[in-house]
């Protein structure tokens, strides 16, 4: 009976998992394309416009790669604070102080020597069953 109940549950989860999954992959499809559409209207594209399509991009990547392995890459989850972080700096460079600037540039070095230390782990300490 509990055997039952076990499995039962797990494929709960599993459906739970697998419509989370379609809904997020389906509402970044929608935003990324209302967006483009939008940008389209205005008749053309700023830098913090063509990154904002950046991070549906990796957002994208990161749900179709968590779809298949079951893993979550959190490389993807680093450039997109890296981009937001730049698109941040494109957008407001002109309302903030010169101590914000370098935090906001520090915060993008720091994580960008956190993608390389991820990135150096992988290849360094990659398991056997490993897809990414």
């Amino acid at each position: 009976m509990i055997d039952r109940i076990e499995i039962f549950g797990g494929a709960l989860v599993k459906a739970f998992h697998l419509l989370a999954l379609f809904v997020i992959g389906g509402t970044v499809v929608w935003s990324a394309a209302a967006f483009y559409f939008e940008t389209m209207q205005q008749g053309h594209a700023k830098l913090h416009d063509i990154l904002l399509l950046f991070i549906y991009l990796e957002i994208g990547a990161m749900v179709g790669i968590y779809f298949k392995t079951h893993r979550l890459p959190v490389r993807f989850l680093i450039y997109v604070a890296i981009t937001a972080l730049t698109r941040m700096l494109t957008i407001d460079i002109k309302d903030l102080a010169n101590e914000q600037i370098l935090t906001v540039t520090g915060a993008i070095l720091v994580l960008t020597l956190a993608a390389l230390t991820v990135e150096f782990s992988a290849a360094r300490f990659r398991s056997q069953d490993a897809d990414v």
